[in-house]
Order: C-alpha cells, then sequence, then structure tokens
C-alpha cells in the first residue's frame, strides 16, 4: 500500500507543477508561437541529458504536426553539428537549470552566428535565460523524487511546454487530420484516411472492354488482369456495365450456350462504383454491405479511372 501512495505522491507533485507552469506562462509563450511560425528554415531543439530526451521528443511531434525539426544534441554541436543548421533556422534550447557547461557553451557559439535563441527553462537568469532571445518559463516548485534531486516534475513541465507549443502551431496553421495522415501513413488514423485514390489500381492494370466485345475477349481480359471481373465501356469510353464471374455463371445457366452473345448481353448494368476521393473505409463499408469484392471508379465524365479491390484493403489492415 504504501508504493502504492508514493506512486499517487508523484502524480500529485508533478500535478500540482504543470498547474503552476500553467498558471506562470504569459506573453512569452505566444511570442515563440510566432516566431516558429514566421520561421522559413527549421526549428532545432537541442539539451543535454534528461533535458536533452525532451528536446528530442519535442522536436518529434513538432515534425510530426506540421513544423519542421531536428535534434541536436548539445555537446555534439559544438564539435560539428552545427554545420546542419541553416540562417533561417531558430534554436530552441531545453535546460532546467540552464547553467550546464555543455549548454553555456553551445549558447556562445549560436550568438556568435546570429541564431535567434527561444528557450525552455526553469531558471530566467541563468546564462541561457540571459541570452535568448524569448524565455518560456519552466520553473516548478519542486520535484517529485524523494530527494528533490531528480528531474521529474521539471522534465513533465517542458515535455508539456513543448506539447503546448506544438498544438498552438497546429491551430495557427490550421493543421488538421487529413494534414496529420500524410505525416502518419502507417499509423492507424492515416489508414482510416486513406482515399479510394490512395490504393485503386490504373492505367494498364484496369480491365475494360467495349460493349461490343466477344465472350472470348471478355474471358481474356478477365483473365489477363487477374481481377475475376471486366468493366464494359461504350464507344465514348464511358462505363456502362461490368462483368464478373458470377454474371458468366449466370448467364451460361440461363442461356446455355453463352459463347456467341456480346459483352453488353451479359454484363450487369450501372455497376456499384465509388468516388476517388472518397474514404477507404466507405468503399470497404460498400463492399461489406453489398457483398462485392471490387468498385469501380469512375471520373466526373463518367470515364472508368480506376478499380479498387477487397484485397486492396486487406493489405491495409483496416480490419
Amino acid at each position: 500500500m504504501k508504493l502504492l501512495e508514493e506512486g499517487k505522491k508523484v502524480l500529485s507533485t508533478e500535478e500540482e507543477a504543470l498547474r503552476f507552469v500553467r498558471e506562470n506562462l504569459g506573453e512569452e509563450f505566444c511570442r515563440a508561437v510566432e516566431e516558429i511560425f514566421r520561421c522559413h528554415g527549421k526549428v532545432v531543439l537541442t539539451g543535454i541529458g534528461k533535458s536533452g530526451l525532451v528536446a528530442r521528443k519535442i522536436s518529434a511531434t513538432l515534425s510530426s504536426t506540421g513544423t519542421p525539426s531536428i535534434f541536436i544534441h548539445a555537446a555534439e554541436a559544438v564539435h560539428g553539428d552545427l554545420g546542419t543548421l541553416s540562417p533561417e533556422d531558430i534554436i530552441l534550447a531545453v535546460s532546467y537549470s540552464g547553467e550546464s557547461e555543455e549548454i553555456k557553451r553551445l549558447v556562445y557559439f549560436v550568438k556568435r552566428l546570429g541564431f535567434r535563441l527561444i528557450s525552455i527553462t526553469g531558471n530566467p537568469d541563468s546564462t541561457l535565460g540571459r541570452n535568448s532571445d524569448i524565455v518560456i518559463n519552466a520553473k516548478v516548485p519542486k520535484e517529485a523524487s524523494p530527494f528533490g534531486m531528480v528531474p521529474t516534475s521539471s522534465t513533465t513541465a517542458a515535455m508539456a511546454l513543448g506539447d503546448a507549443l506544438a498544438v498552438a502551431l497546429m491551430i495557427k496553421r490550421r493543421f488538421g487530420k487529413e494534414d496529420f495522415a500524410k505525416f502518419h501513413p502507417g499509423g492507424a488514423l492515416g489508414k482510416k484516411l486513406l482515399r479510394v485514390a490512395d490504393l485503386m489500381h490504373r492505367g494498364e492494370e484496369l480491365p475494360v472492354v467495349r460493349e461490343d466485345s466477344s465472350l472470348q475477349e471478355v474471358v481474356e481480359e478477365m483473365s489477363r488482369k487477374g481481377f475475376g471481373t471486366t468493366a464494359v465501356v461504350n464507344g465514348e469510353g464511358k462505363l456502362v456495365g461490368i462483368i464478373t464471374d458470377g454474371d458468366l455463371r449466370r448467364a451460361l445457366l440461363r442461356d446455355g450456350e453463352i459463347f456467341s452473345k456480346r459483352a453488353h448481353q451479359i454484363m450487369t448494368r450501372n455497376p456499384i462504383t465509388i468516388g476517388k476521393e472518397e474514404l477507404a473505409t466507405r468503399a470497404l463499408k460498400i463492399m461489406e454491405e453489398r457483398k462485392i469484392t471490387c468498385l469501380l471508379v469512375p471520373d466526373s465524365q463518367g470515364r472508368l479511372e480506376g478499380l479498387l479491390h477487397l484485397h486492396d484493403l486487406w493489405r491495409t489492415e483496416l480490419f
């Protein structure tokens, strides 16, 4: 029970620290957001130790939400990594004390090279704070560790301030779900926001025959393209029907001899279609409801533009 109480105590201390930081957050936060928003280069995060790990995470969050960013280790920066910077970049340094030797050395070179410097620090009067163009105050009442020495509340506060910057920039950039999905194509959200156009087959992959095509031509096209179906178009190239394996079987059972027939005599007219800008999840729902394995994708003029097969959706692990 004592361990549980200690765990809750740590969380309470960090909760109080975040509340303290929130209440003391001021105009410097807005200035930092504006400065980063106007940046034509990238935001270069830096730090050392636990603060370095926090800086690395902030950089990753910024990059994934529309703000180009990289992380440079404060110690490595003065040993050649400053060469990765461009004049348009902004430096965002994370250091609670603002007095670590690596940070102080870096500050000297950053200022000498003329870079804009934003800091997240618990000590605005430190070397880092005094030399920063904008200081975001991350001071906390106390650390959550027993002796007040292990970075706990302070790193939580710095991490939260980084999240606040990233979210504020998302809102300012009007960065939406679709934008987020572009940077997370392999994630769950990215998959849910995939569009038919991202998955459909095009061009030479498409199975298509004319209305007057013979049955042999139909079967050859279906076999060659391997979808078990083919679209049927008229003389103007507009979609008028679809022929599936099922259509062939039904025609054979109904008419017996079908090899003298033409595509328009076998096809299903007005096939189920979907627009290329529709979500893949909607395509999946249609296939499940209609118990079909593919959807044809016509353009705005009614010409065949693509084909989406159930197997294409399986590969995305949408279900």
